[in-house]
């Protein structure tokens, strides 16, 4: 079952709403507080590096299908509540937000509409730029991570990644080659102007974003469309690639020929999968089987949990850099949780 295939469902659940604070979800193993977005289902979710109590989140109206985007901006409170600090409309779905790494108080949103908007949170309601070259839905963006250099990536169904400075309209390069939907692209952590892109053709690139003509690297990692791809922050060579036929892979960029581990437990696709900033074996997913799931690589190719708190698709995930052990997740009915799951809580004791 493919990407496109899951976002053309239209009969979709919605779940009765009990709002929650951290330490007071009955019946959980997790610490847990949550946000109701009503009538828009979430797609992103992140934390700010700036503010690890401040969350922004990217959401639809009817699932993606049609109807506008609306971004939250949440936070939580001194008792551990979640709450609206701001909201943002956009006439088109959002499908992902991140944060700037420079200014605390701006972020990027990908739209439905083909295009990128750019918000100052403590300003008006309208972005500040839009950037608008791609030819279909823009699907995920991502902010560089050095000081020196501000640049922002998107990955558009439109088969391209495009390279923006966010001071100017027009991008600065367009890197083509994938032969289908490009669902994730993300910037190196370790290396500047490298960066990872993974596709419905079900292979993983990596480029650098000086040289737009070819990627240097380019192999495949999966018998089907790649959702995601995450890499390790303590390991320049090390990236996870999420699979839509629920599978979760590790690749070592000096030797692709096969992974060097390999994570079952997902019964469906695989929406998203992401290192910890914190330990480097830790991993976290997101499935269409509405689950999240903690993994550590180095302990069992299974979950050392799996935390089943949404009633459908679960979209976005993000762990808390400035919070260990902490991780929020949003999804198509419509929550955002932020909680601390009991796996992570543990190694944070030990």
């Amino acid at each position: 079952m493919d990407d496109e295939t899951i976002v053309k469902r239209k009969t979709i659940a919605s779940p009765s709403f009990t709002s929650c604070k951290l330490g007071q979800s009955e019946g959980r193993k997790h610490r847990m507080t949550s946000f109701l977005t009503p009538n828009r289902h979430g797609y992103s979710v992140r934390f700010s590096p700036f503010d690890g109590k401040k969350i922004v989140v990217a959401t639809s109206q009817y699932f993606g299908l049609a109807g506008g985007g609306t971004l939250f901006a949440l936070q939580v409170t001194p008792d551990d509540s979640l709450v609206e600090a701001g909201k943002f409309e956009w006439p088109d779905g959002l499908f992902d937000v991140v944060w700037s790494e420079t200014n605390p108080d701006l972020v990027v949103t990908a739209s439905g509409d083909c295009s990128l908007q750019l918000w100052n949170l403590c300003q008006d309601p309208f972005p500040v730029q839009i950037f608008k070259e791609h030819k279909k839905e823009v699907y995920s963006v991502d902010w560089s991570q050095t000081r020196t250099e501000q640049l922002i990536l998107s990955a558009s169904w439109d088969c391209t990644v495009k390279l923006w400075d966010p001071t100017r309209k027009e991008s600065l390069a367009t890197f083509p080659g994938h032969s289908q939907l490009v669902y994730n692209a993300k910037w190196s952590p370790h290396v500047p102007s490298c960066f990872a892109s993974v596709s419905g053709d079900g292979t993983l690139r990596v480029w650098n974003a000086q040289l737009p003509q070819r990627a240097s690297i380019s192999f495949k990692v999966h018998d089907a469309e790649v959702l995601s791809c995450s890499w390790c922050k303590y390991n320049l060579n090390l990236l996870a690639t999420g699979g839509s036929e629920g599978l979760i892979r590790g690749w070592d960029l000096r030797n692709p020929s096969c992974p060097i581990f390999e994570l079952r437990g997902c019964e469906y696709a695989v929406r998203r999968v992401q290192f910890s900033p914190h330990q480097a074996s830790l991993l976290g997913s997101v499935s269409y089987d509405f689950t999240t799931r903690i993994w550590d690589i180095n302990q069992s190719p299974s979950a050392i949990e799996t935390i089943k708190h949404h009633s459908e698709f679960v979209y976005g995930l993000d762990f808390n850099n400035l919070v260990e052990g902490q991780i929020a997740d949003c999804g198509w009915d419509s929550l955002v949780h932020v909680f601390s799951p009991s796996s992570l809580r543990d190694r944070e004791q030990r």
